[in-house]
């Protein structure tokens, strides 16, 4: 399977963006997707994980409340809508793929998508 990330751009903080990341590749299905960010300086950090169904999802503390993962299995996409942004969540934003349960560190994902900047101004 190969990731693409977009829907990164700049936005006022109390703001909200969807991302997306399309997924080719006829496996897409099979596995756990998650949502990750790395801001300037600071390692990568988990967002959010769903699993093949779409039934059951993880958050991290910082995204729970205010972020959604979702999958379109059809499509090959998974999405992350954030809402009420703040300037904490500048940063850019990587979908990946795995098959450990709603992982949540990056090496037990196998496959990385290139990123899409998300800046949040204050």
């Amino acid at each position: 399977v190969q990731l693409q990330a977009s829907g990164g751009g700049l936005v006022q903080a109390g703001g909200s963006l969807r991302l997306s990341c399309a997924a080719s590749g006829r496996t897409f299905r099979r596995y756990i997707m998650g949502w990750f960010r790395q801001a300037p300086g600071k390692e990568r950090e988990f967002v959010a994980a769903i699993n093949w169904s779409g039934g059951t999802t993880k958050y991290a503390d910082s995204a729970k409340g205010r972020f959604t993962i979702s999958r379109d299995t059809a499509k090959n996409t998974v999405y992350l809508q954030m809402n009420s942004l703040k300037s904490e969540d500048t940063a850019v934003y990587h979908c990946a793929a795995g098959d450990v349960y709603l992982a949540t560190t990056a090496g037990e994902y196998d496959v990385w998508g290139q990123g899409t900047l998300v800046t949040v101004s204050s």
